[in-house]
């Protein structure tokens, strides 16, 4: 009889270990991506105008590398896409396609002075909103020299006031990347 109570103790015991894990209750975590490399690309016909920069090391103390290979042209309208990338993985790993297929908790946002030029989204999530990934970009009549700075925001409030036009400033979320380009505009 002892045996038959320790046996039934150690059926009722497994019975409750076991349900007390119920995957289906389980909310996967959408862990943050390392994103050690931006591109921004800004083409007008043959030209080609490549922003990048590279951080390595991340958090590390290392500044990240940061090289435009021309310089803007004024009264010019660019078509111009964005690249994350986690260099750090060896095959690299695109973030972009992940930003894409998540495109409601994305957004990236373009900021620069009124005398560079001004910024319009070309892509849009399932919703209609932007995401930025791709976009024109038309700059001022004048010369001028100043910075474009990118940021991608994850899980951004985009039915806040201004966020779907570009205003990061109600977007909230957290930053994924942010990167400063400085570029030149020169007289065309």
């Amino acid at each position: 009889m002892k045996k038959l109570n320790y046996l039934a103790l150690a059926v009722l015991a497994g019975l409750s270990f076991n349900s007390c894990s119920n995957d289906e209750d389980v909310v996967p975590v959408n862990e943050e991506e390392v994103i050690t490399t931006v591109i921004t690309t800004l083409r007008n016909g043959s030209e080609t105008i490549t922003l990048t920069s590279k951080d390595l090391d991340g958090d590390g103390p290392n500044a990240p590398q940061i090289t435009v290979s021309g310089t803007l042209k004024t009264n010019t309208t660019y078509t111009g896409s964005v690249r994350f990338l986690n260099e750090l993985d060896n095959p690299v790993d695109d973030i972009t396609l992940e930003v894409q297929e998540e495109g409601e908790e994305h957004q990236i946002f373009f900021e620069t002075p009124a005398s560079i030029g001004d910024f319009t989204y070309t892509d849009n999530d399932s919703n209609g909103d932007p995401i930025g990934i791709t976009f024109t970009m038309t700059t001022a009549a004048s010369a001028a020299s100043g910075d474009i700075i990118v940021t991608l925001i994850h899980r951004p409030n985009k039915s806040a006031a201004g966020v779907t036009d570009g205003d990061k400033t109600n977007a909230g979320g957290g930053t994924d990347a942010l990167v400063i380009y400085p570029v030149e505009l020169v007289a065309n």
